[in-house]
This record gives structure tokens, sequence and C-alpha cells, in this order.
């Protein structure tokens, strides 16, 4: 069968969350998962609502969303009704924050961070609560708990990575022939020259592996922390996220540079470019600057208002 829908009607419900199965009244609801986690009941819910309103399929994206296939035009405002039950909604199209990617670093041996509490407080505070800011294109964010860069956070227009910032006291080092330090570095960042050991703080990527290894505590764990990566992009055209210089030490501060980001893009990106060319067209100084000033939160109203 054809399509029946109007051209308006598609771009509708676009922006609640239905993506057109084009040539037919079908739609997939794409369902927001707040942090790629959800509870078996909610789970349940959406398994009821794929045959009550669907094709009987459940589809997970790439981005941790579910959508659910097959929904017909006229079953759209039911099927929203359905699983708002359960504390679910649609959404996730448009020129907005997009819902937030988290890896499983909460519970992941080398998680160095909460990602499913940070990620679910970047989901309050910019998914929802900046839903009708309008900013020149989507704005994606991801947040990984370690280097191993699951979710690949610099590939997002912002990314957080957990770190693990260590201590080390060259008094106690005892140049030991085989040191675990050494041994255990993933990045090889660390070896023993002339009885001590060096870590190259160029290489090191503070995963944390390193942290009591060694059996004379000549490495401790010192501070977590958080990397940030900007202007990062997948797709048609790729772009590498460059990170902050800082390393930031609290989940405030995180959120706080998160939402300079996002006023940033609002005030300074041109409609229909990434903020990875906002970035490229300003230049990474100029912006890593600004992100790192009180300016842009200091003009938050008059920013988000224009």
């Amino acid at each position: 069968m054809g399509c029946t829908i109007s051209a308006d009607e598609i771009k509708r419900v676009k922006g609640l969350g239905f993506l057109h199965n084009k040539g037919t009244d079908l739609f997939n609801g794409r369902v927001v998962t707040v942090n790629g986690k959800i509870t078996a009941a909610q789970t349940k819910v959406l398994a009821e609502a794929a045959e009550l309103y669907g094709c009987g399929e459940v589809e997970f994206t790439t981005r941790l969303s579910v959508e659910i296939r097959g929904i017909h035009f006229d079953n759209i405002e039911p099927f929203r009704a359905y699983i708002a039950k359960a504390g679910l909604q649609t959404g996730g199209t448009g020129p907005l924050v997009r819902p937030v990617v988290s890896c499983k670093g909460t519970t992941c041996q080398y998680g160095l961070c909460d990602t499913f509490g940070l990620s679910e407080k970047i989901h309050e505070r910019f998914y929802l609560g900046y839903h009708t800011v309008k900013l020149p294109h989507k704005f994606k964010i991801a947040v990984g708990g370690c280097p191993n860069n699951c979710v690949k956070p610099n590939l997002n227009d912002l990314g957080v990575i957990g770190q693990m910032i260590k201590a080390y006291d060259p008094e106690k080092c005892r140049g030991c022939k085989k040191c675990q330090i050494e041994a255990n570095c993933p990045m090889k960042a660390a070896k023993v020259e002339e009885g001590k050991l060096v870590v190259d703080t160029d290489i090191c990527n503070n995963c944390g592996r390193c942290i009591g290894k060694c059996p004379f505590r000549a490495v401790t764990a010192d501070t977590p922390g958080y990397k940030v990566y900007i202007g990062g992009r997948w797709g048609k055209k790729v772009a590498h996220g460059q990170p902050l210089t800082k390393i930031f030490t609290s989940e405030e501060e995180v959120l706080d540079v998160i939402e300079k980001a996002i006023l940033l893009f609002r005030e300074q990106g041109i409609a229909g470019e990434r903020f990875a060319d906002t970035i490229a067209r300003i230049g990474f100084e100029e912006v890593e600057r600004q992100l790192l000033s009180n300016d842009l939160l200091e003009r938050k109203e008059q920013i988000v208002q224009d």
C-alpha cells in the first residue's frame, strides 16, 4: 500500500520520535532509555506495546535507544500513552541535545566513574532541561567509564571519559628488576630507568591499571577525574574530538562544561553545521577559553532566549 500521511504530519511525528517507514503509513517509535538501561518491568511493557501497536519486534539502535517497528500512524498516541505508564517516552530526533549514551562503567571492572549516574544527570539537565532549546544541529553526548572508549566518546559532539590520576612517590620505588607497574601498563608509558620508575605523562592515559600493583606502594590512587572531548563526529564526515587540557575532578564541573558547550553551540554555531565545524571555524583555543571561563553560564538566559 502507498503512504496516505502528509509530509507535514510525517515531519511533526518525527519530532515526537517516530520515524517513517517509507511508502507506508507505518513508523518506528524511538524510545529513550535515559542511559541505555531499563528495568525488567519497562522491558515487559515495551514487549507488550510491540505486540499491541507494532509488528511484534523490538529493535535496538546504535545509541542505546529502543525502536518499536510497524506502528500505524493512528496508533502513535495510544502507543505513547501505553509506554508512559512505565515511565518511558519517545523522542531523540531533531536539532537538539540528543539522548546520552553510556557504557556500563558503573559495574565494569575497568570503570573509573559512575557512568550510569552521571548519564542520568546529563539526561535530566540537558536532554529534558534543554528540550525546547533549538540548536544549529544535533548535539550528541557520550559517557565512557575509562580510556577503553567502548562508546566512542571522542566521536561525539561532546564526550566524557573517566580517569584515575595517580600519585607516584619515587622515594618508595625500589627499581625492581621486574617492575609490576611497567608490566601492567597497557600504554607502555611506564618503565624503569637507572633504577627508578619513570612515567611518560604524554603517553599515560590515566586508565588506572597500575593502581595497587606496586608492592611497595610507590604508585597509588590519587584523584578520580574526567577527561572531556569536544567536536567529535561519526558518519559521512568523521571528526575526532579534541580533549580539553583540564582534567575535571567533580561531576558538577563536568555538567557545567557540558552546559557551556551547548550554550556556545547555540550562540555561535551556524544553522546546519555540527559542533566540530563550529570549533574549526572559531578555533579550538578560543572555544576552550570560553568553556573554561564562566561567561557563557552568566549569559545563559540571554543565549537561550535569543
